[in-house]
């Protein structure tokens, strides 16, 4: 290869780089939801025959649904009906934190709707979800914990005072 030739190619190549700068990082990806599985798990589409399962990082929705050692639990189907009438149907965006992957291979996420909503702390805000911190995912550890507070001493969600009565 001659030097000409290598220095044309590097010089579209740079040309490449000024003139389309980040775009791909411009730009987020958003998924569309295609089923919710309870109020701190669902699928999206990610282009596979299956989809692809996401978890909510830390907070934790009461069971919605029997499951192995794990029974429904109180306010369970209304965390689920909450996180239906918040995701369904709609695209999200998924940010992530160190750990990219739970102990049962569910993808680990902090998500976002279209109009910027971060849904994990939108469950924690209105009751239907408790801070679950596992570290190394604490990126929202403290924003959680505040949220769940207010939520608590507000008396929302499952934090009602007839809460397990």
């Amino acid at each position: 290869m001659h030097f000409s030739t290598i220095f044309i190619i590097i010089a579209i190549l740079i040309n490449t780089v000024i003139s389309n700068p980040g775009d791909k990082k411009d730009k987020p990806v958003y998924y569309k939801v295609k089923k919710v599985v309870d109020g701190d798990t669902f699928w999206i589409d990610d282009g596979s025959q299956k989809g692809l399962k996401i978890r909510l990082i830390g907070v934790d929705a009461p069971e919605s649904r029997n499951s192995g050692k794990k029974e429904i639990a109180f306010f369970g189907r209304e965390a689920s009906d909450y996180l239906s009438t918040l995701i369904a149907g709609k695209k999200v965006r998924l940010e992530y934190d160190v750990g990219h992957l739970d102990k049962y291979g569910r993808t680990l996420a902090y998500v976002y709707l279209e109009d910027g909503t971060f849904v994990n702390a939108t469950m924690v805000k209105n009751g239907y979800a408790t801070v679950m911190t596992v570290p190394p995912n604490v990126k929202y550890a403290s924003t959680f914990l505040k949220l769940e507070r207010k939520a608590r001493n507000h008396n929302k969600g499952l934090w009602k005072e007839n809460y397990g009565k």
